[in-house]
């Protein structure tokens, strides 16, 4: 198929450091690419693909003050595609923020098919339901229950490159907080279970406001210490040495990426049931799932306990981007279909 792949233009594809569309952005364009498919990314000129690159940005707006609004940025990286939508089959929109791609749905002469990467809100899924065409794909059972009224097509669970998550049978001695700093993501939660553990905790995130006014404070450098952002090769280090991974989430998400990159090292998880977790986590498998932070506390050696060569062997037969890859063409194949028989 000829595919248009369209990254935000936020920063790089593949991210150098954090940054989830992006990362899953570049696994499915170089595995569609691997598969013969001649795929088109539309992403900044500073990315790395093997695919044919269209870039009418040099760098992304995160490093640039001056590309403001992005909102712009990021439309007219979109238009750029759908000018060029006879060239196409179908046109692959990765929405990191909203499926503006929506606007094009009757103006694009090739089908426009975009997936989600937040949990949306009533008021938004209503608003977008005005396009009740519109084909989506979900990453989850938890974000498509909350797409209800759309087109979903298809429900495919993130990758991530197995082959480049180093499996460590033997970790070191820490608990790993790896995210964003937003309550959402629960990281006052994961110091209060490593000092109720009497654990040493690692912070992994870029530094924002809410880490120096909430976190920071916990940060002694001997039992609550700060890593920083890391890229790849530290975030597979991290992972790797880590007695378990901490998603104390407060707030439902619609995967949760850092479960399936820390079991991918071998290293097994403590996260709390909310959003998509049952359908990331194995349970007793590559973790355990907990209902509240005091049973986390009483059930974490148990956590320490599994398996870490089956944590990772589960890892790799659920998350490898062979499996993203496939399912992600059948979609397409069936939405090409669709569009041919309508003529």
């Amino acid at each position: 198929m000829r595919i248009a792949h369209i990254a935000p233009v936020a920063t790089t594809v593949p991210p150098p450091k954090s940054g989830s569309v992006e990362t899953m952005t570049s696994l499915l364009t170089e595995g569609l690419v691997a598969r013969g498919h001649d795929v088109t990314l539309f992403a900044t000129a500073d990315s790395k693909t093997k695919a044919k690159l269209h870039a009418i940005y040099p760098h992304g707006y995160w490093h640039d003050e001056h590309m403001w609004p992005w909102e712009l940025y990021e439309m007219l990286n979109l238009a750029a595609a759908v000018e060029r939508a006879s060239e196409f089959d179908i046109i692959h929109y990765e929405a990191a923020y909203y499926p503006m791609s929506l606007a094009f749905t009757r103006l694009s002469s090739t089908p426009i098919v975009q997936t989600l990467h937040h949990s949306p809100s009533g008021a938004e899924v209503k608003l977008w339901s005005r396009y009740p065409e519109a084909p989506f794909v979900a990453i989850s059972n938890e974000q498509a229950s909350l797409l209800k009224g759309l087109n979903v097509v298809g429900n495919v669970l993130h990758g991530v490159d197995t082959d480049n998550f180093t499996f460590q049978e033997t970790p070191e001695d820490y608990l790993l907080f790896l995210g964003r700093f937003t309550d959402g993501k629960g990281p006052l939660q994961a110091i209060e279970l490593a000092k109720r553990m009497d654990m040493k905790l690692i912070l992994a995130a870029a530094e924002d406001d809410y880490y120096r006014e909430r976190v920071a404070p916990h940060v002694d450098g001997r039992r609550v210490v700060y890593f920083g952002e890391a890229d790849f090769q530290a975030k597979v280090k991290l992972y790797g040495g880590a007695r378990a991974l901490l998603y104390p989430i407060q707030a439902r998400e619609p995967f949760g990426l850092v479960l399936a990159e820390a079991m991918a090292c071998g290293t097994p998880v403590a996260a709390l049931d909310r959003g998509a977790v049952r359908e990331v986590v194995d349970e007793g498998v590559t973790g355990l799932i907990f209902d509240d932070l005091e049973q986390m506390a009483n059930g974490l050696s148990r956590v320490f306990d599994l398996d870490r060569r089956r944590v990772h062997e589960r890892a790799v037969a659920r998350f490898g981007t062979k499996r993203m890859v496939d399912e992600y063409i059948a979609v397409y194949t069936r939405i090409v279909e669709a569009h041919r028989a309508r003529g």
